[in-house]
């Protein structure tokens, strides 16, 4: 879309940060599997909880305020809706694991999306008509906002008059409010979530273009849907401590309804591994004589410069597909082969023996017991990355700071909140307000459901503050805090 320019977005009184909702298209319930996506009934939809905070915050100031979608605002790679359009051909992959990032198709998926949460829209709707002004700052889960037939499908859905669509922006990675906080979904310094070109963020494969998805994104479409008790949005939930914990969420809630899960697993972690590694090979969809124009239009939605965009395009980390070992063990591809090679030694062992003589069976299950060993001493050195995602969103703030020539920084991505300094930089994560669970029966949420308010406390000053929202309204969780004071590295204020 193009950048309306008759709101000023330079400067803000008031800012609201929140990330990480998660909407997505909501799940019929299962006759004969209670259990299967229950996360994703509306009884766990937060849009209630949504439109009474947007009532709270606009009475608390009753002035225009600055509120920033901070990422992953919607999920587009968990909505399993299909259309039934022929105009738009879908694929039997597709059928069963949801739509892939065509324009087309991410429009659909949007549509959807906001047709199942009609509370959520028409708060966001007269939140904007009375004035505020809205930031969608685009995340991994919500990579498909890169297309603008999909933000115009957005703007449609709110019904907003000609002379109030220009208070809605859409930001590729980051913004600058009020030229003292940067906020970035955080994404970006995540290996394996990352948008490997975000000024670019298209790829062509035969004659259709598609927005390059992230290998977590892939795993969640290829894998996560098709296991369907695991909650993508906690991370203990499909990344156990241990092969045990595996085998007791396994007999205690899936053997009865998906006791073949094991090659729902292999064949998703396989496709997952062949496109991860196959579109983030591709070359990304530029054209030289305009990349110019492509830049300034970045730097100018999100209150920066183009020498700011493209040093914190160079602050971004390596996207993890470079390296298929990283892939390989994220997906535990590599114990699968290393199990398929324990396997056919000790087969190749039982049939030369039985060559020369004929021999029992144990003698193939002998050698597979005896070398089983090797494949749990070797799980246990291995351990996933992505619980190194928050210290590395967290270690990179203060050269985007400087960058950015800011005070202040604002993540989401991580679903942990914090509100902590890291050198002289205040840093403040806004976890999550995504339908998140730790148990299967969803009776243990995860996270609260948090937001920052950056709010002029004396003239030209503005300080920050770190909430959760209840039912009962917002609780203080921390203030600023000067650096003096602050905690050490990774500890909640």
């Amino acid at each position: 879309m193009g950048t309306n320019m008759a709101t000023d977005f330079s400067k803000a009184k008031h800012t609201v940060i929140l990330s990480d909702i998660h909407l997505a298209d909501a799940e019929p319930p299962h006759r004969y599997n209670p259990y299967w996506k229950r996360f994703k009934r509306p009884k766990y939809f937060v849009d209630k909880h949504f439109k009474s905070f947007l009532e709270y915050i606009a009475q608390r100031f009753n002035e225009p305020i600055e509120l920033i979608f901070n990422g992953d605002i919607f999920d587009f790679d968990s909505v399993m809706a299909l259309p039934q359009n022929p105009q738009i051909h879908v694929n039997p992959l597709e059928k069963l694991r949801g739509l892939s990032a065509e324009e087309a198709k991410s429009q659909f998926k949007i549509r959807v999306i906001l047709n199942d949460h009609i509370i959520w829209v028409t708060a966001l709707r007269e939140f904007i008509l009375n004035g505020h002004r809205v930031i969608f700052v685009i995340g991994n889960h919500d990579i498909e906002l890169h297309w603008p037939a999909v933000q115009k499908e957005l703007i449609d859905a709110l019904q907003l008059p000609l002379d109030k669509r220009d208070q809605v922006r859409f930001c590729e990675w980051f913004y600058i409010s009020n030229n003292d906080t940067l906020v970035e979904h955080g994404n970006q310094y995540d290996a394996y979530c990352l948008c490997q070109n975000p000024i670019n963020p298209l790829i062509r494969k035969g004659l259709k273009s598609y927005v390059r998805l992230p290998f977590g994104n892939l795993a969640g479409r290829f894998m996560l849907n098709g296991m369907g008790l695991m909650n993508p949005h906690v991370d203990s939930s499909f990344i156990k401590a241990s092969l045990f914990e595996y085998f007791v969420w396994y007999f205690k809630y899936v053997v009865r309804t998906q006791p073949f899960l094991v090659f729902t697993w292999l064949w998703g972690a396989i496709v997952t591994l062949i496109y991860s590694v196959g579109e983030g090979l591709l070359p990304s969809m530029t054209d030289p004589l305009t990349i110019g124009n492509r830049i300034e239009e970045i730097a100018v939605k999100s209150n920066s410069e183009t020498k700011k965009v493209l040093a914190l395009r160079e602050l971004h980390v390596h996207p993890a597909h470079f390296s298929p070992l990283r892939i390989l063990q994220e997906l535990w591809l590599d114990r699968a082969i290393i199990l398929a090679l324990i396997v056919f030694a000790s087969f190749q062992f039982f049939t030369v023996l039985n060559v020369f003589t004929q021999v029992s069976i144990w003698w193939f299950i002998g050698p597979c017991v005896l070398l089983t060993p090797v494949l749990v001493f070797y799980s246990k050195s291995i351990k996933s990355e992505v619980a190194k995602v928050q210290v590395s969103t967290f270690q990179h703030a203060p050269m985007a700071a400087r960058i950015t020539k800011v005070k202040r920084v604002v993540h989401g991505h991580t679903h942990h909140e914090i509100h902590t300094w890291n050198e002289d930089v205040e840093y403040l994560n806004t976890g999550t307000w995504s339908p998140a669970f730790e148990d299967v029966e969803c009776t243990k949420p995860f996270g609260r459901k948090c937001f920052a308010i950056i709010s002029e406390s004396e003239p030209g000053k503005r300080t920050a503050q770190l909430y959760e929202w209840k039912e009962a309204g917002p609780v203080l969780i921390s203030s600023e805090r000067p650096p003096e004071h602050a905690p050490a590295e990774g500890q909640s204020a």
